[in-house]
């Protein structure tokens, strides 16, 4: 007997939900599957002003391979569901967190300089996580970890309070444009959750080459209740010799900038003039 001819309904038109949500392919597929996480933090659900913008860029073959074979030992993925024992991952030395450390070069020197400190450097730059492995690997520095994606998770969910012998930010994304100030990250509201995060006397310490961002930076530290400055003059701090000369900062010395170090040190209690 033949099919009927008869027209059969056919199967009802799937619509997406209202306001669903489809994440990039670049937030969802790992490049390298042992390695960094997309996005560990599922970062896209937290309605926040970013101070970052994940950037893709290639992968050299070395940094490929350095993420694939140091990634299970060396890295970590900030998804904000523990807190971190930094004594068990650092063998009990003091540990400073960097945030922002583009190709790694200036954190392996430092990290090479001073092998009584532990480094946990946090960026979402891909190759430079894997450069950062690989450098340290090379110069047998085993007082390195490096973070992948968003920082202040990693200060709010995964790191213990006054667990911090040091904070360093250097030339974080200056964020030019009026509009976009919001997105910097030194920010009054920043500083109260690193200060949770630092030990008593523990130094924040920022760089930048950009004139604006120094004004506000110093501002803001100088008004916070938890901080004070390390100069006595109550301004920049010469650049101390332990923070390495980086390539970009050559770059922008050769343009006609002026880099300004910062130094502030969290206080043990709250200025008695707040």
């Amino acid at each position: 007997m033949s099919e009927s001819l008869t027209p059969q309904p056919s199967a009802p038109e799937t619509v997406p939900e209202a306001n669903s949500y489809v994440p990039p392919k670049w937030r969802t597929e790992p490049r390298f599957p042992d390695g960094p996480a997309p996005d560990p933090a599922g970062s896209h659900h937290e309605r926040r002003i970013r101070s970052f913008q994940p950037r893709r860029s290639r992968v050299t073959t070395g940094q490929g391979e350095a993420l694939k074979r140091l990634w299970g030992t060396w890295g970590l993925d900030i998804d904000g569901r523990s807190v971190i024992d930094l004594d068990e991952m650092f063998g009990g030395l003091p540990v400073v967190l960097e945030i922002g450390f583009g190709m790694g070069e200036a954190t392996a020197q430092m990290a090479a300089a001073d092998p009584s400190t532990g480094i946990l450097a946090a960026d979402v730059h891909t190759p430079g996580q894997g450069n950062l492995l690989a450098l340290a690997e090379r110069g047998g520095m085993t007082n390195v970890r490096v973070a992948n994606g968003d920082a202040i998770i990693l200060l709010r969910e995964m790191l213990p309070p006054d667990s911090l012998a040091g904070l360093r930010v250097y030339f974080p994304d200056p964020w030019p444009k009026a509009r976009h100030h919001k997105r910097r990250l030194i920010q009054p509201e920043f500083l109260d959750l690193a200060a949770t995060r630092l030990a008593p006397g523990a130094v924040l310490h920022c760089a930048t080459d950009w004139e604006p961002y120094a004004e506000q930076m110093l501002e803001v530290l100088t008004a916070h209740p938890r901080f004070e400055n390390t100069q006595a003059d109550g301004g920049y701090a010469p650049r101390p010799e332990f923070r390495p000369l980086t390539r970009f900062e050559g770059q922008g010395l050769d343009k006609g900038h002026v880099v300004h170090d910062l130094l502030f040190a969290r206080r043990e209690h709250a200025s008695p003039n707040e």
